[in-house]
């Protein structure tokens, strides 16, 4: 699935639009963690356990609004942005939300055609010449 930030997608129409869809989580942060974290951020620099839980937080509410997309039609999302918050001291809300959409790949001849979409719509040969 295709996933941007931007309000389209170059080289592609936007055929169909299938609403908001998100991925959320709410986790709290493991006893263990966080006392390493807290000697760790004694000597400053990088948190790694807070890094790793942020990061697989992430990837799991992504997988969360991809599955919903798929379910509505979509083959790509976007406006995509994340957005996180606490709720008390020891939980934390990550959400992943964007717009549900379809787009087709424009061809080599449709104006606003980009690379990736000549190469997606098999309108141009591997090494970027377009067929005739």
């Amino acid at each position: 699935m295709l996933i941007v930030t931007s309000n389209d997608i170059p080289g592609h129409r936007i055929d169909a639009v299938f609403g908001e869809v998100m991925g959320l989580t709410v986790r709290s942060r493991d006893v263990t963690a966080q006392v390493m974290a807290g000697f760790r951020s004694l000597g400053g620099g990088e948190v790694r356990e807070m890094t790793r839980a942020l990061y697989d937080s992430r990837q799991q509410v992504m997988a969360r609004m991809v599955s919903e997309a798929e379910q509505r039609g979509a083959n790509a999302i976007v406006a995509m942005r994340f957005d996180t918050s606490a709720i008390g001291p020891n939980w934390t809300e990550i959400c992943a939300y964007g717009t549900a959409v379809f787009a087709i790949p424009l061809s080599h001849n449709e104006p606003g055609a980009t690379g990736q979409s000549i190469y997606l719509t098999g309108s141009g040969d591997a090494a970027g010449e377009l067929k005739p």
